[in-house]
């Protein structure tokens, strides 16, 4: 295969993109903490970072697109630390089939399992050790990630090569199991594992920065334009489908989420718009190579209806998903991932395709869930036991930006090392997420 210098150059700008992402939800999480731990959770983004990035290379490749091993996941020694993946025996550089340099597919896979692995992080904020984190990072991301990403990308149980593909040939063009519906079951897992917040439910949680949660929004929004668009692998029209769809079910979740606050709550709110930007962007991952632009306007309304529905189940049943990640991530996930089946212009339901798609898509839905489940039970309960997940009852109310990392974000301001922050004696509740006021 030759080089193709268009091909590379959109997949190296896709991949700086989503690179971006990470930063920008770094962000998007801390604006949405009270300011005693947003430096706390910016970390656990750029913690993620600084893993993965190391880890992918040594067998983060091999055991997403490496030889299968029991459909599950790649050979982790096969291509260690990109070993025949970036020359050739001749000591030219590896051509992909659209004529991209493999390397750059790695550095395109990578970003994403950078940020499907910080998503995680928001399910837990304002109480976890950063060392616990940092290395539920490696575990999550090696037994967890790749092998999702091998079982749905490469080839794997849940592919078109899979026992399912007899059904039909299961459709995630960009990650609706690899990186929501497996990022918001571990978040969840997580959230019953370290338990509640001190002052969950009783305590007014407030964003402590909006302006800052509405920047990541936007950079989000602008950085999965390489997530969805590149994921076509080339510049092509399935590329300027995906980003249409990915604009457009993002403008209709928006609208879909304000609808929704301004008739439950009377207001439509700054953060409902950024959670609904998220919401929409979740949706439309799986389906943005398959949908037409006006089904990707009624998958993203939806979306940003259930999902800021979903946001409030935390107080019906009691779990702690400090920043939404069940609520839109999972919920979003799943959203998108099951539309396909209806909305999928060749093989959906409403275009005469029938219901083999549709079937195929909760199969795969389910097994990434109880996958990530029963992986990411191991890994947090096993750390719980040898290194505990939560910082001390005095640290959390303190302040954890000092206790983990010795500095505060606000430190000319008084807020920090002496400053409680809990937002009590306020007027009134200021919800974190959009239905916090009627918890």
């Amino acid at each position: 295969m030759e080089l193709d210098t268009g091909a590379t150059a959109w997949m190296l700008m896709s991949a700086s993109l989503v690179l971006l992402m990470t930063p920008g939800l770094a962000l998007f999480y801390g604006g949405m903490t009270r300011s005693k731990s947003v430096l706390n959770m910016m970390m656990m983004s750029f913690g993620a970072m600084a893993v993965i990035g190391v880890i992918y290379v040594l067998w983060g490749w091999s055991m997403s697109y490496g030889s299968s091993v029991g459909g599950i996941l790649g050979n982790p020694f096969e291509q260690f630390g990109l070993a025949g993946t970036v020359y050739d025996g001749e000591g030219n550089f590896v051509i992909d089939d659209y004529g991209v340099p493999a390397v750059v597919g790695v550095a395109f896979q990578v970003t994403f399992a950078i940020i499907t692995t910080a998503l995680i992080s928001g399910a837990i904020a304002d109480r976890t050790r950063f060392s616990t984190w940092m290395v539920f990072v490696a575990l999550w991301v090696t037994l967890s990630y790749f092998p999702m990403a091998h079982m749905v990308w490469g080839g794997g149980l849940l592919s078109g090569d899979g026992p399912f593909g007899s059904i039909a040939t299961p459709i995630d063009f960009a990650g609706g199991t690899v990186v929501h519906i497996n990022a918001g079951v571990a978040g969840f897992v997580l959230a019953l594992i370290i338990g509640r917040r001190k002052g969950f439910g009783t305590v007014p949680m407030k964003p402590h920065s909006l302006p800052l949660t509405m920047l990541g929004a936007a950079l989000l929004w602008f950085g999965w334009f390489g997530f969805n668009a590149g994921s076509a692998f080339t510049a092509d029209g399935v590329a300027g489908l995906a980003w249409v769809n990915t604009t457009t079910a993002t403008a209709a979740a928006v609208l879909g989420w304000l609808a929704t606050e301004k008739i439950r709550d009377g207001h439509a709110t700054s953060l409902g718009a950024a959670s609904g930007i998220v919401a929409g962007l979740v949706a439309i991952t799986p389906a943005a190579g398959s949908l037409s632009p006006v089904g990707s306007i009624a998958l993203g309304a939806v979306s940003g209806v259930l999902c800021a529905l979903a946001v409030g189940l935390k107080y019906r049943f009691g779990y702690d998903d400090s920043l939404d990640v069940v609520g839109v991530h999972l919920v979003g996930g799943l959203v998108g991932t099951v539309a396909i089946g209806f909305l999928a212009t060749e093989t959906g339901l409403f275009y005469g395709g029938g219901l083999n798609q549709l079937v195929v898509q909760v199969i795969i839905a389910v097994v990434a869930m109880i996958f990530t489940a029963v992986v990411t039970t191991v890994i947090g309960l096993g750390l719980k036991a040898v290194m505990g997940w939560r910082v001390s009852e005095d640290v959390e109310v303190s302040g954890i930006d000092q206790a983990e990392h010795g500095e505060s974000a606000y430190e000319a301001l008084g807020v920090g090392r002496f400053s409680t922050d809990t937002g009590a004696g306020a007027p009134a509740p200021v919800r974190r997420s959009t239905t916090e006021a009627n918890a």
